[in-house]
């Protein structure tokens, strides 16, 4: 459904750019090739412009007093991740989510990827990769609809779990989340309970809500506002048996979760990532091994006698 939307998207911007650069050529009288060059050029250029004005509202909405240059370091990247994130990989998904088996010949904890708003699981690609490089297998599922309440994506998250523990014949597995991905882990726990949870890791998850979109028209939009009556009777609901299965990572340049660093939960671990933005956190090789790191961990635990 996104990757659908995200075409039809891409192909307005780039009819819309093309039509532009047509007129401009029409109306200045250019030779044809100029015309027909200018043309194509603003086709593409229009998808980049879009991305790159988001990526600015976004900064300069999110921005908290005192930032430097981790702050602009942050938005070139968060820009180059949109990019890539948005334009190159979302909008091409044809296929369905896959289990994705662990490589190597010592398996690991098997690991479901959730993503967060806006997104499907084509954002986990760098991150699947390197977890089954390690030996895990992995999921990365689809939140759909895309505009619906928050305890709906319980269900899938469960299915999730349920298919990783049947192929991988494990007893618990981890569970990683991105933004919005976070909650609907969260939800799920509330549902369903904690016993197949080994560890649950939270990246640029709005646990305290966001002030970004204080009107936001969706449901799931409305959950995630600033200290919602959702979020209060989510955190009420958790015990700290729960939380000390959380790890939750953030960055204080996060473009879309703020303030940044009230993205915390009583008993669960954070840790922080400089000079990182929002969608980057799925990305960054920092990110990454840390993730890589406290599955390690975990398994250690398991193992320690």
């Amino acid at each position: 459904m996104l990757a659908r939307l995200l075409r039809w998207l891409l192909l307005a911007q780039v009819l819309t750019g093309a039509l532009l650069g047509g007129l401009i050529g029409y109306a200045t009288d250019l030779a044809s090739p100029t015309a027909l060059m200018l043309t194509l050029g603003l086709g593409l250029l229009v998808p980049l412009l879009t991305s790159a004005a988001t990526v600015a509202n976004s900064l300069l909405k999110s921005r908290p007093a005192g930032s430097g240059g981790a702050w602009w370091r942050a938005g070139a990247g968060e820009l180059a991740a949109a990019l890539r994130v948005f334009v190159l990989r979302q909008p091409w998904t044809l296929a369905p989510p896959r289990l994705q088996p662990g490589l190597g010949q010592q398996p690991g904890i098997p690991v479901l990827l959730v993503h967060g708003y806006i997104c499907n699981h084509r954002v986990w690609d760098q991150m699947a990769a390197a977890l089954r490089a390690r030996g895990h297998t992995v999921l990365a599922i689809n939140l759909e609809p895309l505009f619906c309440s928050i305890d709906r994506y319980a269900p899938l998250v469960e299915q999730g779990v349920n298919q990783l523990c049947a192929q991988s014949g494990a007893q618990q597995v981890a569970l990683v989340g991105h933004s919005m991905g976070g909650l609907a882990l969260r939800a799920w726990l509330r549902t369903h309970g904690s016993s197949r949870a080994a560890r649950v890791i939270t990246l640029g998850t709005p646990h305290a809500g966001t002030r970004i979109a204080p009107h936001a028209p969706s449901a799931n939009g409305q959950q995630m506002v600033w200290h919602s009556r959702w979020l209060q009777d989510l955190a009420a609901s958790e015990s700290p048996a729960t939380r000390a299965l959380l790890r939750i990572a953030l960055t204080p340049q996060d473009n879309i979760v703020y303030p940044q660093r009230e993205q915390v939960l009583p008993g669960a671990p954070v840790t922080v990532f400089d000079g990182l933005g929002h969608l980057q956190l799925c990305l960054a090789p920092a990110v990454i091994a840390w993730v890589l790191a406290e599955l390690a961990e975990l398994a250690e635990l398991t193992t320690t006698p």
